[in-house]
This record gives structure tokens, C-alpha cells and sequence, in this order.
């Protein structure tokens, strides 16, 4: 691979509310490392974002520190998907979830559960 034919991948970042919210959650399990995001193929556009607690590191990892006590947990093979993606966590009303602002994306449904890479 020549100089000219390597693409860098973005890293992922995350607002202030999220690593906020991460930052409790980890605080509630005191075993856990940082977060796990995960794709799942899913969803009525392909593709489904998860999220969990990581409790270890696999050697296919790329770990992002994000903010102070906050890592992100991604296997290699799902940078391609969400590298450049930031992180927000974001309440209406009653409800709270992460939302993902992933550049790759070239739709997501109308609930937002699910996205297209194209």
C-alpha cells in the first residue's frame, strides 16, 4: 500500500452529556472498563447501533478515550462504519438515548433506530 492509497479512519468522539451519562453508568459498576458500541445488522435500514458496559478488551479493540474516566470499545472490523462518529446523549421529555452522528450514514430510518452505509 502506497503512501497515496492509505485512508486514515476517524476516531469517535463524544459531547459532554454523554460522557457525562457514561461516566454514571460505569460509576454503577465499578467492574466495567468503559463502553462497547456494537453494529448489528438490523433494523429497517440494515444496520443497528448497541451499546453495553465493556467489561474486558479483545485484541480486535480500538479504544478511544473520550473524556476523563470515559473509553469507547470498538472492534476493528466496525471502524469502516463509525469512524468520525460523535456521540451525544440527549433527553425529551421522559426519554433519554444516545444519538449517534455518524458521517458514514447515507440514511437512517424515520425512528432513527437503524442507518444505510452505501
Amino acid at each position: 500500500m502506497t503512501v497515496e492509497q492509505f485512508v486514515p479512519v476517524k476516531g469517535i468522539t463524544m459531547t459532554a452529556a454523554a460522557c457525562t451519562h457514561t461516566r454514571k453508568q460505569l460509576a454503577q459498576h465499578p467492574q466495567a472498563l468503559g463502553i462497547r458500541i456494537e453494529i448489528k445488522k438490523s433494523g429497517c435500514s440494515g444496520y443497528m447501533y448497541e451499546t453495553e458496559l465493556a467489561s474486558s478488551k479483545s485484541e480486535d479493540d480500538q479504544v478511544f478515550k473520550v473524556g476523563e474516566g470515559v473509553e469507547v470499545y470498538i472492534k476493528s472490523e466496525y471502524m469502516g462504519l463509525l469512524g468520525g462518529t460523535e456521540i451525544d446523549f440527549v433527553r425529551e421529555g421522559l426519554n433519554s438515548t444516545f444519538v449517534f452522528r455518524n458521517p458514514n450514514a447515507t440514511a437512517e430510518c424515520g425512528c432513527g433506530e437503524s442507518f444505510t452505509i452505501s
